[in-house]
């Protein structure tokens, strides 16, 4: 018999519950209101009190409000038709609702369980199988989507009876399955699986060693991300966090992108709901949506949707992961679903951490961290979760705890300048705070050695020192004035500009420059360091800003052509002739 209970307290969307039967952390109970069913998650159990956070307003809920608890933890269903899905928090698919606002207690289904997929079995009868192994695929738009073994099965499996080839909707049982003790189990291409739970069918997790390509070159040359890997991009309002995720959903070498909007301005998750559908793919040629994935709650819903959010993009992610896919998932921002924490630690009057934030903040954040990563399968095959959040520290301070907290986890860390931002130099990527922890792998060294060449790692070594030295430069030209130092600093000081404006740098609004293929990277690498390796001997520091702005806008304009075609080459000999010319004055 389900458990039931009566509300004995209310703060905000935390309610306490007196429960009459056994209960479980996370599970799901629904609040018996008027003619609606309010749902909500246990959070904390003591004793007979339960305290659980409501997805929905709980504006009129009294106390004494009946509760009925399911049996069940917070789930998301698994199976074909989630791509170009727009969820909620809770899995409602945003566009399957009626109304134009979400009224309380409205839900829409995850999945068209009526609509027919062409099934086609990758086993057959006799074969043994285990969690998360493929029984067979179907074709969800440019996606073989493979129908697993359900996630919860330990034990191995015979196959008493696989479909055959055919369409079947997501209500038929496509297999049955015995296991040792001859219990039988009837398989439908759809499953659920609790979002807080990590999905574990995987044969062996290793650590990220292949590059992921992003086609933003102050990331790739400078801090690269990898397959698999972790990732964060603090910043303070109006550096450009979404721009640059939006960016790097874009032109990633990812087969599926999922996109949490968590706790987001409303106009901004709109930009996702308009421009991604209209924007053309540069890796398939098809839209960009039919590789997407939106988990949206923005700042006006209710905290508790916050986190269920960010597990849920995960938990789906971490499916597409088990199929052997690519996936990256972006979550924007991740500093409101600690927030939506705070609050709820606050009102069940918790030990409070710094500003607030509970104490075990740190370990939560590490935990959901831990779920992305590179995996082998049982069948050989590997796939990969690889996660990049955003964090929105108040004023730009990045010794605030969720900051902090994130930074301890993340391997890549890529912090946004407010000076480089209201300088308009974009991506706003500071190149000397942000870092890669992966370069310190040898396994990760030798594959950009061989990528690239066997001295990169000493290139980008060498185009660091030049821009440290720049930047040192310019804050001793602030304080002593431009005739305060010598000429040779002056050069110093241009050779980084140059850096600058052509590699950290990239235009997002022209077709060309706003991703730069590796190969193209390596070109450019390696002009600047022949530009920068060069010494030009000038007599005055007024000459030495005049000859490197030309070169810039040489260089600008290289960056907007493609690559080994004649207008490139025609820039490639203009650059050539200015710096010949510089070498036969001296």
């Amino acid at each position: 018999m389900a458990t039931t209970g009566k509300i004995s307290g209310i703060v905000s969307n935390l309610v306490t519950i007196s429960v009459t039967g056994p209960v479980v952390q996370n599970e799901i109970c629904y609040i018996m209101y008027k003619d609606l069913r309010i749902l909500a998650e246990v959070i904390r159990i003591d004793k007979n009190q339960v305290f659980a956070q409501v997805f929905e307003s709980t504006r009129g809920i009294k106390t004494g409000t009946h509760v009925e608890f399911s049996g069940r933890l917070l789930e998301v269903e698994l199976g074909p038709g989630m791509l170009t899905k727009v969820y909620d928090g809770l899995q409602n698919n945003l566009y399957g609702m009626e109304n134009l606002f979400i009224t309380r207690g409205l839900s829409s289904p995850a999945l068209d369980v009526d609509r027919k997929w062409g099934f086609k079995p990758l086993c057959k009868t006799g074969d043994e199988v285990s969690a998360g192994e493929w029984l067979g695929e179907v074709q969800e738009g440019w996606i073989r989507h493979k129908i697993m073994v359900p996630f919860r099965f330990k034990e191995k499996l015979k196959i008493l009876r696989i479909a055959d080839e055919g369409e079947y909707n997501l209500k038929e049982i496509i297999a049955v399955v015995k296991n040792d003790k001859g219990q039988e189990f009837s398989l439908t291409m759809v499953f659920s699986w609790p979002v807080k739970r990590a999905v574990r069918v995987h044969k062996e997790k290793i650590r990220p060693y292949k590059i992921l390509e992003t086609g933003i070159r102050i990331i790739d040359i400078f801090n690269p991300m990898m397959e698999g890997g972790t990732g964060f991009i603090p910043g303070a309002f109006g550096c450009g966090k979404t721009v640059l995720q939006h960016t790097i959903s874009k032109h990633a070498d990812a087969d599926l992108i999922v996109v949490v909007a968590c706790g987001e301005r409303a106009n901004e998750v709109v930009e996702l709901f308009t421009e991604f559908p209209e924007l053309d793919d540069p890796r398939t040629g098809r839209k960009l949506m039919e590789r997407t994935i939106i988990i949206c709650n923005t700042s006006n819903m209710p905290v508790a949707s916050r986190e269920a959010s960010v597990y849920t993009g995960m938990t789906i992610a971490e499916y597409y992961r088990a199929m052997g896919l690519k996936v990256l998932i972006l979550a924007d921002s991740t500093s409101r679903w600690a927030q939506a924490l705070r609050e709820m630690s606050n009102r069940m009057e918790e030990l409070p951490g710094p500003d607030a934030y509970p104490m075990d903040l740190s370990a939560i954040i590490a935990n959901f961290y831990a779920r992305a990563g590179f995996t082998w399968l049982k069948n050989h095959k590997s796939g990969s979760v690889t996660f990049i959040g955003t964090v929105s520290p108040a004023g730009g301070n990045f010794k605030e705890p969720v900051t902090e907290a994130t930074r301890k986890v993340a391997r890549a860390f890529y912090a946004l300048s407010q000076s480089r931002a209201d300088s308009k130099r974009y991506p706003a990527i500071d190149p000397i705070e942000s870092y890669s922890k992966y370069l310190e792998y040898d396994e990760v060294r030798q594959q950009l050695n061989t990528i690239f060449d066997i001295q990169w790692t000493s290139k980008i070594s060498q185009l660091m020192s030049i821009l440290i030295k720049g930047k040192d430069i310019k804050d001793q030209i602030g304080i002593l004035g431009d005739d305060g130092v010598p000429v040779e600093y002056h050069e110093i000081y241009w050779k980084s500009e140059v850096i600058d404006f052509i590699l950290l740098q990239q235009d997002s609004f022209d077709k060309v420059d706003v991703s730069t293929p590796l190969i193209r990277q390596k070109y450019m690498v390696d002009l600047l360091l022949s530009i920068c390796a060069q010494n030009y001997n000038f007599d005055h520091y007024e000459k030495v800003s005049t000859y490197f702005k030309k070169v810039i806008n040489i260089l600008k304009q290289l960056n907007y052509s493609e690559f080994q075609k004649s207008d490139f080459t025609k820039r490639e000999a203009e650059l050539n002739l200015l710096i010949n010319e510089r070498k036969n004055i001296l």
